[in-house]
C-alpha cells in the first residue's frame, strides 16, 4: 500500500505537469489525483507505480496513466478488480471465470513528426501504415507475454501458470500517443478500428473498374494480411485468423487520456477473436462498439458491428 508521502509525490507531480489554474486544468488535475489515489489504495498497480508515474519519462508515464485510466473505466462499469502483481495488469472474476487484461500504450516510433505536431498551414498525409504497425507491434508484444517466445527461451503467463488454460485473456491497447493533438480516434484507413485491421487483415476500400466501360463494378475492403515495414520486411496483420493465437480472447482498443473529463472523446471498441479458446462475454467491457466475426463459408468470416455497453447506456 502507498504511504502518505507517495500520494503527496503523485499530487506534486500532477501539479507540475498541470500547473495552471484554469477551471479545465484544475478539473483534470483533481480527477487524476482521485483516480491515482483510488488505483493505489486498491493495490491495483505495480509496486513501483509511483516511481514510474513521477519519473519524468513520457513512455513510463503514459503506460502507467493508461493502466490507471482503464482501471477507472472498469470500476465505473461495476467490474470487481483484483490485484495482479505477478501477472497481467487486471484480474476480473465474472460468472465463475477469470478474465485477465493486459494494457499497453504504444509509443509513436516510426510515425512522422508532422502527423504528431500538426504544423499550421501545411498539408500532410495520414500515415495509416505506420500507425497500424504500432498496433500490430503492441498486440504482438502482449500476445508474447501470454504465449512466451520459445525461440528466445522466454516463458509466458501460460507456461508460468499465472494465467490458466481456461482463463480469458484480453489485450488492451491505448492508441493515445499515435495521434498527437488530433481528436481521439481508433479508426484506421478502412474506417474500422486499427485493431480490426491488425487482427483480421482488413485493408482500405477498393473499387473494381471495368477496363472496357470504365464503370465501377463494385467496392469492397482489400484483404491485407501483410503490412510492410520501411525496411521492406513483412508484418502479419491477421492475428485472429491464426490458430496459434487462440488463447487471445479479444483486443480492447481505446484512445483515452485525462481530457475526457472536460468533454473530449474517449472511443473504445472490443474486437473478439472468433476462434478464441476462451471467449470474452459480450457487453462486459466498457466500449461503444463490439466487433464479432462469424463464419460465412469455407475459411471465411463476416464481420459484424454491435453496440457496446457504452452505446447502450447512451441510448438509455
Amino acid at each position: 500500500m502507498a504511504t502518505a508521502t507517495q500520494l503527496q509525490q503523485v499530487q506534486q507531480h500532477l501539479l507540475t505537469r498541470y500547473p495552471e489554474n484554469h477551471p479545465n486544468t484544475v478539473l483534470v488535475r483533481k480527477f487524476l489525483e482521485t483516480a491515482c489515489s483510488e488505483h493505489i489504495h486498491l493495490d491495483l498497480g505495480d509496486r513501483d507505480l509511483v516511481t514510474k508515474l513521477c519519473s519524468g519519462d513520457e513512455a513510463r508515464y503514459w503506460q502507467q496513466l493508461s493502466e490507471i485510466l482503464l482501471g477507472h473505466e472498469l470500476r465505473v462499469a461495476g467490474l470487481p478488480l483484483k490485484p495482479s502483481h505477478e501477472g497481467p495488469d487486471f484480474l476480473i472474476e465474472h460468472g465463475g471465470q477469470r478474465i485477465w487484461i493486459e494494457v499497453i500504450c504504444p509509443q509513436a516510433a516510426g510515425i512522422p513528426e508532422e502527423w504528431l505536431t500538426h504544423p499550421f498551414n501545411r498539408a500532410f498525409s495520414y500515415p495509416h501504415e505506420a500507425i497500424l504497425l504500432r498496433w500490430t507491434a503492441a498486440i504482438k508484444e502482449k500476445a508474447e507475454k501470454l504465449l512466451g517466445n520459445p525461440g528466445k527461451g522466454i516463458k509466458g503467463y501460460l507456461d508460468k501458470g499465472v494465467v490458466g488454460p481456461h482463463d480469458v485473456y484480453v489485450i488492451a491497447v491505448n492508441g493515445r500517443l499515435l495521434r498527437g493533438p488530433h481528436f481521439a480516434s481508433i479508426s484506421g484507413i478502412s474506417q474500422y478500428p486499427c485493431a480490426v485491421e491488425a487482427v483480421f487483415a482488413v485493408g482500405p476500400m477498393q473499387v473494381t473498374i471495368d477496363q472496357t466501360t470504365l464503370k465501377a463494378l463494385g467496392s469492397e475492403h482489400q484483404h491485407r494480411p501483410i503490412i510492410k515495414k520501411p525496411s521492406g520486411a513483412g508484418v502479419p496483420a491477421y492475428t485472429f485468423l491464426d490458430p496459434a493465437f487462440r488463447p487471445i480472447s479479444a483486443v480492447w482498443a481505446v484512445d483515452i487520456d485525462e481530457t475526457w473529463v472536460i468533454g473530449n472523446m474517449k472511443p473504445m471498441a472490443v474486437i473478439h477473436n472468433p476462434d478464441a479458446a476462451n471467449p470474452l462475454p459480450t457487453k462486459l467491457l466498457p466500449c461503444h462498439h463490439e466487433y464479432l466475426a462469424t463464419p460465412s463459408g469455407a475459411g471465411e468470416y463476416a464481420l459484424e458491428t454491435h453496440d457496446g455497453l457504452l452505446a447502450t447506456k447512451v441510448s438509455e
